[in-house]
């Protein structure tokens, strides 16, 4: 087990790697000076003495492989580099950000697994009846819904013609400074961002938690349980459900990793200043450092959900684990 364990981390340590390298060599390795991606057409405005000074800042002016070796030197001690839309170090930038995007997406992912994997069981164990039926047209509905257009709706209704709920922003201008209006009010503006992640992905755990017990209800221990006479809720929560959430919990594990980039469209939405945010502004500020300091964070998150499914998985499955110790 330990030695299967090990030999994961290194694949895992292996695969982090190459992720890193191309994230440092695709840019380089795009057509054109790194100055006109990073100005535009503002280049031309430029002295040489500021045009070399920008290629210093960024160790631009240094031979690829010295690049190469600053740049996981950098990583190691926590240096990306300096943001040029911020003018401040790319760690700062981020880890303000990340903070709000784990606020937000956290709650979206338990919401979203809970929802979808208790509305999925009843749809499977009620299956063909009027209310599987109704549960997969909604579900389908739902998953089929961009998140910027269920987002707009939300604001439309309940931030524009109830105005129950504020509309952007993560904090209200001027915060208080009592604690509890403070997180009462983060509180609130969590709210429809929270519920439109969990709206445009809880189809998906919904289909997957009703295929992974429809297949489960097949089974010969299920068929032998209820033959037995067993009560249905014993045969449901004993030998159907613990089975069938294996690939469900696989599905949200790996998700964790992808939602934090996936957030782009509902942070821009909602003005939510967040992990997706920084990536849109970014991109609309060619501010290269902070994209791949930004995309460096989300490659070793999703790096890490995969490394935690894969040595988690075992626990909760005997067979997985007897065929590992074979």
């Amino acid at each position: 087990m330990l030695r299967e364990g090990g030999a994961r981390l290194v694949q895992y340590a292996l695969v982090l790697w190459i992720a890193l390298t191309l994230n440092f060599a695709l840019p380089r390795l795009a057509p054109g000076d790194p100055l006109d991606y990073l100005f535009g057409q503002e280049v031309n405005t430029l002295t040489e003495a500021q045009k070399q000074q920008v290629l210093r800042e960024l160790r631009l002016d240094r031979p690829v492989l010295e690049q190469y070796v600053g740049y996981f030197t950098g990583i190691v001690q926590g240096d990306f580099g300096r943001s040029v839309r911020y003018r401040a170090p790319v760690a700062e930038v981020l880890a303000d950000r990340v903070r709000w995007t784990l606020l937000l997406i956290v709650p979206a992912l338990i919401l979203k697994a809970v929802i979808g994997t208790v509305l999925g069981a009843v749809a499977a164990w009620r299956r063909g009846s009027g209310q599987d039926l109704g549960l997969l047209t909604a579900m389908l509905s739902l998953d089929s819904m961009p998140a910027f257009w269920t987002g707009m709706i939300l604001i439309s209704v309940f931030a524009v013609q109830l105005g129950w709920l504020p509309s952007f922003g993560a904090m209200p201008l001027g915060a208080s400074s009592d604690p509890a209006t403070l997180a009462l009010e983060i509180g609130r503006r969590l709210i429809l961002p929270v519920t439109t992640i969990t709206l445009a992905t809880v189809g998906a755990v919904f289909l997957l938690a009703r295929a992974s017990m429809l297949t489960t209800l097949g089974e010969d221990y299920v068929m032998m349980a209820q033959a037995k006479g067993l009560p249905e809720r014993t045969v449901l929560l004993r030998h159907v459900l613990r089975n069938a959430l294996l690939p469900v919990y696989t599905s949200l594990t790996l998700s964790l990793g992808v939602l934090a980039s996936g957030a782009v469209v509902v942070e821009t939405v909602f003005s939510y200043p967040g992990l997706g945010r920084v990536i849109y502004e970014g991109v609309l500020a060619r501010d290269y450092p902070l994209l791949q300091g930004a995309f460096l964070l989300v490659t070793v998150g999703v790096v890490a959900a995969n490394l935690l499914a894969d040595l988690t998985y075992p626990l909760l499955d005997p067979r997985v684990r007897h065929a590992g110790a074979a």
